[in-house]
């Protein structure tokens, strides 16, 4: 993540909504992405092994606020306003998650512009028995992690197999 981190944790220490901690689950970074951070306020946990769930579960099972922002290095806050409007929806009860648009920066490749265009267009959604989920830039209580925690033994959709458990 050594290309976005800084952008990305500029990005969220200048949000309006300023109750939050920032945890960091970093796999032997080989990179500058450890240098970097030493320059922001988080609490670094490090694994071995990665799997997404894993690293996911750690990081949750750190934190101290009963709701759970996950977002990752790549995904950089738009505004500052991000943080208050991602989590803003979760004073409904009957909203289980949410998640926030992944935009393409300019270095983005054409095809992956695309599939991030066609995945989170540009509308509003509101999915009920849809289990597609994007961790990357979401939040949800802790509360119900804590009854439905991310798989650790898959290499990805890792959000997807929650999103359907959290339906079920």
């Amino acid at each position: 993540e050594e290309k976005w981190i800084e952008s990305c944790l500029k990005n969220v220490f200048r949000q309006q909504y300023k109750n939050f901690e920032v945890i960091v689950v970093d796999n032997k970074s080989t990179d500058n992405t450890l240098k970097i951070i030493r320059d922001y306020q988080v609490r670094l946990y490090k694994i071995n092994k990665f799997f997404p769930g894993k690293a996911l579960n750690i990081g949750i099972s750190k934190a101290k606020g009963e709701i759970i922002v996950c977002l990752s290095g790549h995904c950089i806050p738009k505004d500052h306003y991000w943080l208050k409007k991602l989590v803003t929806n979760l004073k409904n009860n009957k909203i289980g998650a949410v998640y926030g648009r992944q935009e393409p920066l300019p270095f983005t490749s054409n095809n992956d512009k695309r599939d991030l265009i066609n995945t989170f267009r540009l509308e509003r959604i509101v999915q009920k028995k849809d289990p597609f989920f994007h961790n990357a830039n979401s939040a949800f209580k802790k509360s119900l992690w804590e009854k439905n925690k991310f798989d650790e033994t898959v290499t990805n959709i890792e959000d997807r197999i929650w999103g359907l458990n959290l339906i079920k």
